[in-house]
């Protein structure tokens, strides 16, 4: 089947990852899913909550927010709403998550990465968008610590990679990497974030029309993993640029 922009159902959007794209953040990289833009910064500083004083890990944590104009209409800030809203920190949460599962918090020692994850523009699949650029900012982060001596010289940080990719089922054909106007068609959506290996994080998927069998699953898994696994060429390509 092909799909409204050309691609194969197991086809990804152009995807391109701009590491270093800012001048004053410790990592960053600028990572675009076809229309969907995310700016991913990670911000390194020396010391750990006070919850993690003394305890010899340090902490990666991730915070999500879409740029006003990011969607087709404008949307208010939430500082300007007053509170962050529960999809914001529903991601946010999983951003942190992903780059957690694949750190040694004892290697990074007491020390603590904030990424920031800001959406520029939207076209569908920002959260996964947003994981795969984590990563690369997280690593360039990594690496500017252990340059600064903050971190050991040979202590392995990261154990793994992480991407995330889109899947679901649309016209009962299962499709990777979601554009916005598929996914708001699909009657089965799934997030899948799995590690460098192949491994698992997280699977979030619902059906929004009729229910999904066990076969279909399979077959979404499968175009997950197989999509993650093209994400981390393109993950290691840029961090070796």
């Amino acid at each position: 089947m092909t799909r409204k922009d050309g691609r194969t159902n197991d086809q990804l959007r152009p995807v391109t990852i701009e590491r270093g794209w800012s001048a004053h953040a410790e990592g960053s990289a600028l990572v675009t899913f076809g229309g969907t833009k995310v700016l991913c910064t990670a911000s390194f500083t020396n010391g750990v909550p006070r919850w993690l004083t003394g305890k010899g890990k340090g902490w990666v944590t991730a915070e999500y927010a879409m740029l006003p104009r990011a969607t087709n209409s404008r949307n208010d800030r939430e500082s300007i709403k007053g509170k962050v809203g529960g999809r914001t920190h529903e991601i946010s949460r999983l951003i942190g998550r992903a780059l957690r599962a694949v750190v040694d918090t004892k290697a990074l020692g007491e020390n603590t990465i904030v990424i920031d994850c800001d959406v520029l523009q939207a076209d569908g699949g920002t959260r996964t968008a947003a994981i795969t650029g984590a990563y690369v900012a997280l690593a360039d982060a990594i690496a500017w610590g252990r340059e600064k001596k903050f971190i050991a010289q040979r202590s392995e940080v990261l154990r793994d990679s992480v991407a995330a990719v889109s899947v679901g089922i649309i016209d009962g054909e299962p499709m990777l990497d979601l554009a916005y106007v598929e996914d708001v068609r699909a009657e089965t959506d799934m997030n899948v974030v799995v590690t460098g290996r192949g491994l698992f994080v997280e699977v979030q998927g619902t059906a929004e029309g009729a229910p999904f069998d066990k076969r279909e699953l399979d077959q979404l898994l499968e175009l997950g993993v197989n999509g993650c696994a093209e994400l981390r060429s393109i993950q290691t390509t840029a961090l070796e640029g």
